[in-house]
């Protein structure tokens, strides 16, 4: 298959040329493979694991931080459902030892952003500065923070 017809295919048929690509490393035909478009893919998909192990710690804490801080009775069960949601989706993505490792580097990060967040919802200031859980904490289905309200 011509680069220019593999291109064409790219922009025109995607699930197409993910078939073509599939077969092509299947066979082991590596002359043929859109190598410029693959790693472009592979990247894509990588980053886009990263961006949901952000997303789902991000909205982990900010509930956790919410259910721990905020006196809202009506809302606690539904925060308990919130932060069980994201923790079944972050054990999911963790099972790859590069993202447990890449949610280690970035939890600090992202706890910054989830602070932020829960103090526009709540309009409290009362948060730490820090992140207070332990990675054991924030992934254990059966924790759920003491009320400090």
């Amino acid at each position: 298959m011509s680069k220019i017809l593999t291109q064409i295919i790219y922009e025109q048929d995607y699930h197409l040329w993910l078939e073509t690509t599939l077969k092509q490393l299947q066979e082991r035909d590596l002359e043929q493979l859109d190598w410029d478009h693959l790693i472009e893919e592979i990247e894509r998909l990588g980053n886009e694991q990263k961006h949901k192990l952000e997303s789902y710690l991000l909205q982990l804490l900010k509930h956790l931080l919410l259910y721990q801080h905020w006196s809202l009775p009506e809302c606690k069960n539904h925060w308990e459902v919130e932060i069980d949601n994201f923790r079944v989706e972050l054990r999911k993505l963790t099972k790859s030892k590069n993202l447990y490792n890449y949610l280690l580097r970035v939890l600090e990060e992202v706890y910054i952003d989830a602070l932020r967040q829960a103090k526009k919802k709540s309009g409290l200031n009362c948060f730490p500065q820090t992140c207070p859980y332990s990675i054991e904490q924030i992934l254990d289905v059966d924790y759920l923070p003491p009320f400090i309200y």
